[in-house]
């Protein structure tokens, strides 16, 4: 029975040592395609792939992998684990609210959070620690110590990290037309109501939420509210898409077009879907003077309600009621 007693105890041991990062060459191979191969502490790292342009975070807790893209151009993954049963990770759309290389938890026994990236005031945020191979946090997403110290030098303030439990593919695409393009917006909604308070955030990436449940867009900088609209969508929406805009070239802009719902189907807008969008025209032209490289827009067929673990989209929220 001793003898038992001991190796079940040495086994204990060993599962709650910390995985060792390690990184994988692709060997040439696309970040997509090596990505679903990584074993549970493995991540890829390829920054030149594109050396500049603005970056986003996607992270899948089904599939528990973060990707990175700069650019457009995915240069990093990684395994992760993120929020236990009871703890889960909201998805959502987030923006990095702080950054510390050195930070130990308020409420979980100042417990160390090594490159801490906080997504929200209440708790959740990327950071280095244990990757059992499986979910297992309060709700953070753990990353290998060495990818979370090379994703903390290429991210910064403001930048908008996405999290879902949806395959996500990326693919050059038009926008719908919710901020200002030189189109003419529709007429039931060119002159309704908004809130726009620019001054509550003077720095930042700008990211646009538009929730065709609740037909209401809300406008963040750097985690903070600026502005809210009623926004009418005319088709059909069952899962999430994201833009994040590439560039503006010649007054034009371009952007990356992220499909929630996986690969397989087309990824193409046309022409006709920015006519589907019904939004103030004030509204798309205040818009249009802050989206820049790196700005997203999520549309989603949820409601805009933060604090779900899931069940609706969690959007940034203000209180500073910090773990």
């Amino acid at each position: 029975m001793r003898t038992i007693s001991i190796a079940l105890a040495a086994a204990a041991a060993l599962l709650a040592y910390p995985v060792p990062a390690q990184q994988v060459e692709r060997g040439g191979r696309a970040i997509f395609d090596v990505a679903p191969e990584l074993k549970n502490g493995q991540y890829l790292w390829a920054p030149e792939l594109a050396s500049e342009g603005p970056a986003l975070v996607i992270v899948n807790l089904a599939t528990q992998r973060l990707i990175v893209f700069r650019n457009g151009v995915p240069i990093g993954a990684s395994t992760i684990s993120s929020g236990k049963d009871g703890y889960q990770t909201p998805t959502g759309v987030f923006t990095i609210l702080q950054k510390a290389k050195e930070h130990y938890s308020k409420t979980y026994n100042n417990a160390p959070m090594p490159n801490m990236q906080r997504l929200t005031w209440k708790g959740i945020a990327l950071h280095a620690g244990n990757l059992p191979g499986y979910p297992a946090s309060h709700g953070c997403i753990r990353l290998p110590t060495k990818f979370s110290n090379l994703l903390f030098g290429t991210t910064s303030l403001g930048m908008t990290v996405v999290i879902t439990s949806l395959v996500v593919t990326p693919e050059v695409s038009r926008a719908p037309q919710l901020a200002d393009a030189g189109a003419p917006a529709a007429a039931s909604l060119s002159n309704a109501a908004y809130e726009w308070h620019a001054g509550r955030a003077r720095r930042g990436i700008v990211s646009v939420v538009v929730s065709t449940s609740d037909q209401r867009a809300i406008v963040l900088q750097d985690g903070v509210e600026i502005g809210s609209a009623p926004v009418r969508y005319s088709g059909e929406l069952s899962m999430p898409v994201a833009y994040v805009l590439r560039s503006r070239e010649a007054g034009k802009n371009q952007w990356l077009k992220l499909h929630y719902s996986g690969s397989g189907g087309s990824m193409d807008v046309t022409s006709e879907e920015a006519s589907k969008f019904d939004a103030p025209i004030t509204f798309r032209h205040q818009l249009a003077t802050l989206l820049r490289p790196g700005s997203i827009v999520i549309v989603t067929p949820k409601p805009l309600k933060a604090g779900s673990l899931g069940s609706s989209l969690t959007v940034i929220e203000n209180d500073e009621s910090a773990r």
